[in-house]
Parts: structure tokens; sequence; C-alpha cells
């Protein structure tokens, strides 16, 4: 049996076991594993825990990371750290099993706790200074809470499975679906926006959703290995939107599904300067024409019409291969109005 075939099976080789075990058996290493089952970590915030030096942190995640307990991504100059599902198996029982009422476990959860409260307080700095932007964008369409309900109607009661969400921002729509996902991942190039999400997920005890940063036109993933793929309010950013829709089908699994939310068209012509938007909208015929050339069937589309005069119409477009239609997404492809208040 290869050791692809031994992974499928839930079994690991013996070699590969006596790695792990050796690699997981020494104190500042289980104590950096029992921090990663609380998310992702940083070697600042790593280094802030368990004050240690910054080189003495990164030999350790070196060797946790060659005896692929641990998984290494970077934003920018920084370095993110989180537990990988490959060793599982072997990582999960030992670190369930550890009591984290007593030192140092209770200890290193306690400054992990003062870090995350940082985290979030520049967070909030952040975003505060982008708030009137984001308050007025608000104003522009229907109420987000609407949008949200759309989201979950037009995604139905089908299991997620494993989530992505393409320009994720402040983490919006990760917060929404990754309770029902079995594995959820955020991208967005921006890595300050990707502070704000990180915060707004622990807040909401989401705090193992993988987020990374990257360019939506080239998301750094295999083909075919996300069952939902998410593009909410980004293709309005994009120069290339089309090119953005190619990338985003690349990474739907067979029978998967690629959700896209934008706004209709409009003449808003003040959000090219005010907001920075590449584009006035998208008509429902657009995304569903860059939708097949991609090799996705359209299956359902609804638009979101405000009552009040002036104000956006929000479209969603929820697609699938072209083989691959199932009787849960059997909706008329035809756009659905909806008048909300």
């Amino acid at each position: 049996m290869s050791i692809a075939e031994s992974r499928t099976a839930g079994s690991i080789p013996f070699p590969e076991a006596l790695g792990v075990l050796r690699a997981a058996a020494e104190e500042t290493r289980l104590r950096i594993l029992a921090l990663l089952t609380d998310g992702e970590l940083s070697v600042s915030d790593l280094t802030d825990i368990l004050g240690q030096s910054q080189p003495r942190i990164s030999r350790h995640l070196k060797l946790l990371v060659e005896a692929g307990l641990v998984e290494r991504h970077r934003e920018g100059a920084w370095a993110f750290f989180r537990l990988s599902e490959a060793r599982a198996g072997l990582a999960d029982p030992l670190l369930s099993g550890l009591d984290r009422s007593t030192p140092p476990l209770s200890e290193d959860r306690a400054r992990l706790d003062a870090v995350r409260t940082q985290r979030a307080e520049a967070a909030q700095t952040f975003f505060a200074r982008l708030a009137p932007k984001w308050d007025e964008l608000r104003s522009l369409h229907v109420p987000e809470a609407t949008v949200e309900a759309a989201v979950l109607d037009a995604l139905g009661e089908r299991p997620l499975g494993s989530l992505i969400d393409l320009g994720t921002g402040t983490g919006k729509m990760l917060g929404l679906l990754a309770p029902r996902a079995a594995r959820a991942t955020g991208l967005d190039s921006s890595h300050a926006m990707l502070s704000v999400a990180r915060a707004n997920l622990e807040r909401q005890g989401l705090s193992r959703v993988d987020l990374r940063q990257g360019d939506i036109h080239a998301p750094p993933f295999a083909r075919a290995s996300f069952d939902l793929v998410v593009v909410h309010q980004v293709l309005h950013y994009l120069d290339d939107p089309a090119r953005a829709l190619r990338g985003a089908a690349r990474l739907v699994a067979p029978g998967g599904r690629l959700l896209v939310v934008d706004f209709a068209p409009h003449d808003l012509e003040f959000l090219r300067t005010s907001q920075a938007h590449r584009r006035l909208g998208f008509s429902a015929d657009q995304v569903s024409h860059w939708l097949a050339e991609a090799g996705l069937a359209t299956v359902a589309t609804s638009d979101l019409v405000p009552r009040e005069a002036g104000q956006l119409t929000v479209t969603l477009w929820l697609a699938q291969e072209a083989g691959h239609q199932q009787a849960g997404l059997s909706r008329d492809a035809e756009p659905l109005q909806r008048a909300v208040a």
C-alpha cells in the first residue's frame, strides 16, 4: 500500500508515525500543538504567548512542519501556522486528552486570550477607519440581513462540505456559512482585511477557519478541491471579473457549486472614485455567460429589488458543473425578483 493509499485508509506507516511522535515529544512543541487546536497563530503570536525568542519558536515550528503535524502559509511578510489535517488521526487523541486547566497549558491559554484581545482591538481600529465608507455602501442596497437570508435560501438544506470564500474581506460570508461546513477557507489579497476577518471569526467562536492571502484571479488551491465556492460582492472591484470566475470555477469539485453575489447594473458613477468600483454592476446574462465559459451551468438566479428609489439591486447566481446538476438544484434559472423592504 502506498503512503497516499494508507492515509486514505486512515492509517499511517510506522516510520511516519514514529517521526510524528518524536516531533511532539518535547515541551515547547507540545505546548505549540495545544495552542494551535484553538486556531492558526503567527510566529509573533507564539513568541508572545510562550515567552521565547523568535528563532527558537521558528526552529520548533520547522520541526513540526517537517513532521507533518503543522501547516504553514504566508500572508505577505507574515507566516501563519495551523494543525495539519493529514496527521489528525495521531494528533487529535493526544491533544484532546491534555488537561488544559493546569500550568503550563492554563497559562498559555490565558496569554492566548490576551493576544486575541489585542488582535481584536487592532482590527477594530483598522475597521473604524473604513467604517464611513462601509456604512455608505451598505445604505445603497438592501439590508445585509436580507442578502444573507437569500444566500441561505439559495443554498438550501444540502450539506456544504468544504467551503471557500474568495475575496472574503471582513469574513461576513464565512461567519454565516462556516458553521454549516465541514471545512471553511477564506482568501483575500489584503493582510489588513484578513486581520479583521480573523478577529471577527474568533469573536464568533470560529477560530479554526483557514484564512489565506492570495490573488482571486489565481487562487493557490488544487483543482476541484471545494464543494462550495462563494464570490460575494467582489466582482465589481475587479478589472477582469471573467478571469476571476474562471479561477473560481476551477476550484469547484464534481457536483459542487459556485455562488456569486453582486450588484445588478446601475448608474452610480461616484462609486468608481469613492469606493474603487471598477464595474457598475452586472446583468444576469453577463455573469451566466461567464459561468458557462468557465464550464458551469447557472441553475438559479435571484434579484433582491429594494423598495426605496435609488438603491441598488443585488443579484445572486448559483451555478454547478453542467454535467452534475442535481435534483436539489432544479430551480428555474430565470431571474426571480423579490421586492425587499
